[in-house]
C-alpha cells in the first residue's frame, strides 16, 4: 500500500483479489460501440473502457446518469502518494445528487485488486470531497462477458462487494 511518495507498506488483507462470480446470470445489451472504435482499439483495457462509455453501461448498472470526466487520471493523494485510475465518471441521480465513480478495468489475465479500489476511493475523497463516491470496476470474462462491480468500505476500511452484474454486448 502506498504511504506517500516513494513510501510503501505491506499489510495483511482478508481479500486481495476480486474475482467475478461465474454463477451469475448474464444480461444482454445491444452493442452501440462504433465499429471503427472496435476495429482500432489498441488493447483490451482501452476496448473495455470504450464499451463502457459507448454503451452507457455504468448508467445501466448504477441507475445513475454518468459521464466520463477523465481517463488515466494520475495524481498525488496526501498520505498515499501517486495514484492512477483508469477512468473517472461523474454522475447525477434523479434527486439531483452528484456522484464520483472511479472505474478500474481489467482484461485478459489481469485481476482486480482490493488495493486499487481503496486507492481509487482515496483519490475521489481527496479530489471530489463533496460528491457521493462509489467505486465501480469492470472485468472482461470468458465468452465476451463483462462483469461490473460496485464496492463499499466496511467499518474496518476493507473493500466489500455491494453489487455484481454480468453483461454481454449483442
Amino acid at each position: 500500500m502506498n504511504r506517500g511518495i516513494g513510501q510503501y507498506a505491506f499489510e495483511m488483507r482478508t481479500r486481495a483479489r476480486i474475482q467475478p462470480n461465474d454463477q451469475l446470470a448474464v444480461t444482454p445489451i445491444p452493442d452501440a460501440t462504433p465499429g471503427i472504435v472496435t476495429l482500432y482499439a489498441l488493447d483490451e483495457e482501452q476496448a473495455l473502457l470504450a464499451q463502457l462509455r459507448y454503451n452507457r453501461m455504468l448508467d445501466i448498472f448504477t441507475g445513475i446518469s454518468g459521464y466520463s470526466l477523465q481517463n488515466h487520471l494520475r495524481t498525488a493523494v496526501p498520505g498515499r502518494g501517486q495514484i492512477e485510475t483508469d477512468e473517472i465518471y461523474v454522475g447525477l441521480d434523479k434527486q439531483g445528487r452528484h456522484y464520483a465513480f472511479p472505474v478500474p478495468v481489467k482484461g485478459g489475465t489481469d485481476e482486480l485488486r482490493a488495493i486499487q479500489i481503496e486507492q481509487d476511493m482515496a483519490l475521489c475523497q481527496d479530489k471530489f470531497p463533496l460528491l457521493i463516491r462509489r467505486a465501480i470496476a469492470a472485468q472482461f470474462m470468458p465468452e465476451n462477458i463483462i462483469a461490473l462491480f460496485a464496492f463499499d468500505l466496511d467499518e474496518a476500511g476493507e473493500i466489500r462487494i455491494r453489487d455484481e452484474r454480468h453483461y454481454r454486448l449483442v
